[in-house]
């Protein structure tokens, strides 16, 4: 799946685009009348279904790029808006689990560990009273260390007693989930005079200053996520730490032969990744949210897979797929209120792009697309080339 050419990312895209605009005409209500007598006037019926299609998608368009049948330009330019905020976690933790994908890692633990990075992050935001600048930072910081710390458990165990790592972040993504469940029925975290599981809200010194004014949501966080993205671009191209991590992914074997102590790499592999869940749920709390809730982390843990998959576990790839992913969020929701398209059909698409990805087979047997031995394909690395990472 990582070594796919970018062509093959791109059909799987538009195939997943074309099965759910079938779905989308098979659900409208016009499209099933002219179904009827398709056989009298089928033209009817071609003509319903381009209608449905056509019109769910210049309304998702509409809801996560620009609307230019707005009054005003704050509201023409506000979707695209949306999406850049709803791909704010999308991306952070996209490039977490990507991190772990190159390293041979199938870490697919986000969930939780965004939910540990919310829940340090909020408790400094609402907990204490500290300068601006000192309460923002102190807040990211600890989305970092709550969501590396989770993460680590797992590499942890990884590294000591060769577990799982698929098995153990399911669980702690589980554990995360009734953590915060019951955290917001305790005194430190539940709001006061409210039985209701919510915390109160984080200060406004804790809160990632907005970008564009009050008019958007649109928040630092957006920038963090660049920085995360060349950051994560640096540790795997141009440093020592990260040609070990590709070293592992790409061979163990080889990688232990060449002198890279193979379960630090593990270790550290986690904590990076789970380190950038953290930041992701920073931007919930600290960014859209402002408060804790159980649904904090929502399903952004996740959708998060299939964004890292869709990047191929690259930083540029993975940004531009978090953006994607943001634009479908975003634009759902107006495709289901202007044309009563379920919101459902967007996890189809989201769902189908997870299929296609994990299958490039069958996507090239679709396009008639060269086979994986191309130009697409990367060659593994051997055991001579892994020792440059000993040095």
């Amino acid at each position: 799946m990582l070594t796919s050419s970018w062509l093959v990312t791109v059909c799987a895209l538009v195939l997943a685009m074309v099965i759910s605009g079938v779905l989308i005409a098979a659900a409208d209500a016009d499209v099933q009348d002219a179904a009827a007598y398709f056989f009298a006037r089928p033209a009817d019926f071609f003509s319903a279904a381009w209608d449905a299609v056509w019109g769910a998608y210049v309304a998702l368009f509409q809801g996560a790029i620009i609307d230019p049948t707005a009054s005003t330009f704050t509201r023409a330019v506000r979707p695209l808006t949306e999406t850049m905020t709803t791909s704010v976690p999308l991306i952070l933790a996209g490039l977490g689990l990507g991190i772990g994908f190159r390293a041979g890692m199938f870490n697919i633990g986000a969930q939780g560990q965004i939910i540990l990075g919310a829940i340090f992050a909020g408790y400094i935001g609402f907990a204490f009273d500290l300068p601006p600048v000192l309460h923002l930072l102190l807040a990211v910081i600890g989305a970092a260390v709550g969501g590396g710390l989770w993460a680590g458990i797992a590499g942890f165990l990884k590294a000591r007693t060769g577990a799982n790592e698929v098995i153990v972040t399911i669980m702690l993504n589980n554990i995360a989930i009734y953590l915060v469940g019951y955290l917001l029925s305790t005194k430190a975290f539940q709001r006061e005079g409210s039985n209701n599981p919510i915390s109160p809200p984080v200060g406004g010194n804790a809160e990632y200053p907005l970008l564009l004014g009050s008019g958007f949501r649109l928040h630092l966080g957006f920038l963090l996520a660049i920085a995360a993205a060349v950051f994560v671009w640096w540790l795997m191209s141009r440093s020592t730490l990260g040609f070990q991590f590709r070293a592992v992914g790409s061979n163990p074997s080889a990688a232990r032969t060449a002198g890279i102590n193979v379960n630090r790499v593990y270790l550290l592999v986690m904590m990076i990744a789970g380190s950038l869940a953290g930041l992701a749920g920073s931007a919930q709390i600290l960014g859209t949210e402002k408060v804790l809730t159980d649904g904090v982390a929502a399903s952004f843990g996740f959708d998060a897979i299939t964004v890292a998959l869709l990047g191929r576990s690259k930083p540029l790839g993975t940004f531009f797929a978090g953006l994607l992913f943001g634009a479908l969020r975003a634009g759902g929701f107006a495709m289901q209120a202007r044309t009563g398209t379920p919101i459902d059909i967007v996890l189809v698409v989201q769902s189908l792009v997870v299929l296609f990805i994990a299958a490039p087979p069958l996507v090239r047997a679709v396009f008639r697309l060269p086979s994986a031995g191309g130009r697409g394909a990367a060659p593994e690395l051997s055991a001579p080339v892994v020792k440059e990472a000993a040095a």
